[in-house]
């Protein structure tokens, strides 16, 4: 692999630190998402309980303990309670739409990756295609050993951008794809507790 790496020429360094710099966002974006999760119905059982039990204050500390987007809104609906249904659902709302950025923090620089590594190599080969000819020019034929060179660093760079672009679109879609869970939970479980403060506030 280092042979190939070498042979490619100059853009494959380009090509390289794209490849760091996403993986770099990989790492933050896993251990982001990883930290996001709960298991929300225990979570909800856990609050619901808590502010028949003891209150909303020891709710809200409950949420304060807990990571993940469902805390946060179900802290942000505790914090309105006393200011009546509405404010609370606004509450709610508001906290999720600050949750769904968070989640989707940093997703564009994977783009970036997954966009420009392809360009580096279709570029790398353009500039190992011109070599190429140029050789052919210098020795004033178009036998293979001629060639070959440039050709191969065409080919390499092309080869090694289109792979960087593959990894790091995969792990874009299983991020997309946990996203889309945790914001369906969220939702689901805005809903849930909605229900359940505006039966509290009917007592």
């Amino acid at each position: 692999m280092v042979y190939y790496f070498l042979e490619g020429g100059a853009f494959m360094w380009p090509i390289l630190l794209t490849l760091v710099f996403g993986l770099g966002f990989v790492l933050e974006r896993a251990y982001s998402l990883m930290m996001s999760g709960v298991n929300s119905d225990t979570f909800f059982e856990a609050v619901t309980t808590s502010i028949n039990e003891n209150g909303t204050e020891a709710a809200k500390e409950i949420c304060s303990k807990t990571g993940g987007p469902v805390a946060a809104i179900f802290h942000a609906g505790l914090s309105k309670l006393d200011r009546g249904h509405d404010e609370t659902e606004k509450a709610i709302q508001n906290a999720g739409g600050i949750e769904m950025a968070f989640l989707e923090k940093n997703m564009i620089w994977l783009n970036a990756v997954i966009t420009i590594s392809p360009m580096l190599g279709f570029t790398g080969t353009v500039v190992g295609m011109i070599a190429a000819f140029d050789a052919i020019k210098a020795a004033n034929d178009i036998s293979p050993a001629v060639v070959a060179g440039g050709i191969s660093q065409a080919l390499l760079t092309t080869a090694f951008g289109l792979i960087v672009a593959m990894i790091i679109q995969t792990f874009q879609n299983v991020f997309v794809a946990r996203i889309d869970k945790l914001v369906l939970d969220m939702e689901e479980q805005s809903i849930k507790i909605l229900d359940f403060l505006h039966e509290l506030n009917k007592k």
